[in-house]
């Protein structure tokens, strides 16, 4: 697998692939008069798009717009805020991936608070949070549960993993995201002209190609699923391109080696079991009706918004743009803070921290072609 992966990214694969979505795009623009525009979803294919140089070499021919599928930089102000109050109680132990330790807070960050003194953890295997639980029974262990339906299964499998163990000690804060309704938000607003999306391999794997059918029957646009290699981009730009100019409205699996019409239906039973829908706000959006998922009444003992009171004030407003470049209304560079006060070193808002973030892409591949 792995060597099939590095030929994704041979030279010789891509530059005809690239040659061939400019050659498309003009087809599209000689019919249509415009640039075709595509919304990548997923962080992870921004990313992507701009560390290999796909972005950087369709400029001219494809408009790639960044949505809002970086967890990290979806999770709304007040909610990093009450992540960052909940550090500083006592006696409590805090385990968290790491992009969320420097995602600036009202008044300081994760970070900022392990610096005085508090225990704040970075796991690179989140289910060691109840094998620490297990180790500090005087303590309480607190996992901060950021992330989309990738990620999800992940919190419910330490529950299932806690409750086995007779674990009393752990809990986890729970602000999920769902990808469905935030695009449904997108169309419904209608704030940005697009032609498809990009759908992420790694979130499809969960929910197979079926549940993307909406975006055709009810809003009449189509999606492509694609994995993060250099020829599977280009591949899934090539054919999302193609329906266009064919005015063809489809789903179409270009990861069919690992996506599957209806997905992991292990992991949908694990949702079923352990979650249930609840309201979630979003940065720049404010609050999308089930669009997150939160845990089952019967498992409150491991939620930690049920177990700790955490009030926080209103926000500390800036001049961020976060909000709208996770919307697709902006690029990085026309946020004026970009590459200024706001950069990997001092970020101003969660864009420019998270691994998966559209400022932070911006500012260490793309920056020579702004």
């Amino acid at each position: 697998m792995l060597e099939i992966l590095k030929q994704s990214n041979n030279p010789e694969i891509c530059k005809p692939l690239v040659e061939a979505v400019i050659e498309k795009a003009k087809v599209f623009q000689q019919k249509f008069g415009r640039k075709p525009a595509f919304m990548e979803v997923c962080g992870s294919h921004t990313m992507a798009l701009a560390r290999t140089g796909v972005k950087q070499c369709l400029k001219d021919d494809v408009n790639l717009i960044s949505g809002p599928g970086c967890p990290v930089c979806v999770t709304d102000q007040r909610s990093i805020d009450a992540m960052i109050a909940l550090a500083e109680g006592d006696n409590r132990i805090i385990c968290t991936f790491g992009d969320m330790m420097r995602v600036p807070g009202s008044n300081k960050t994760l970070l900022d608070s392990k610096i005085a003194g508090k225990d704040i953890r970075v796991l690179y295997s989140p289910v060691d949070a109840v094998k620490i639980a297990e180790e500090n029974p005087d303590k309480e262990v607190i996992f901060l549960g950021v992330g989309f339906e990738t990620t999800i299964p992940i919190l419910t499998l330490m529950v299932g993993e806690a409750e086995k163990r007779g674990v009393n000690n752990f809990s986890i804060w729970m602000t999920t995201k769902l990808v469905e309704p935030v695009l449904r938000y997108l169309l419904d607003a209608g704030e940005v002209n697009l032609d498809g999306f990009l759908l992420p391999g790694h979130v499809s794997i969960v929910l197979g190609k079926e549940s993307y059918q909406y975006l055709v029957d009810k809003y009449n646009i189509s999606g492509v699923i694609t994995g993060f290699e250099t020829a599977e981009l280009l591949s899934g730009i090539y054919k999302a391109i193609d329906l266009g100019i064919k005015d063809q409205v489809a789903i179409i699996n270009n990861h069919p080696a690992i996506v599957t019409k209806t997905g992991n239906q292990v992991i949908h039973q694990w949702f079923e079991k352990y979650l249930t829908e609840c309201n979630e706000a979003w940065r720049g959006i404010g609050v999308i009706p089930n669009s997150g998922l939160d845990l089952k009444a019967e498992y409150d003992q491991y939620n930690a918004k049920k177990r700790f009171a955490v009030n926080v004030g209103e926000p500390r407003k800036t001049k961020c743009r976060c909000g709208e470049v996770i919307r697709g209304l902006i690029s990085p560079s026309e946020c004026s803070l970009f590459s200024k006060a706001c950069h990997p070193m001092n970020p101003i808002g969660p864009c420019m921290v998270s691994a998966e973030g559209s400022c932070a892409a911006h500012y260490q591949y793309m920056r020579e072609s702004l």
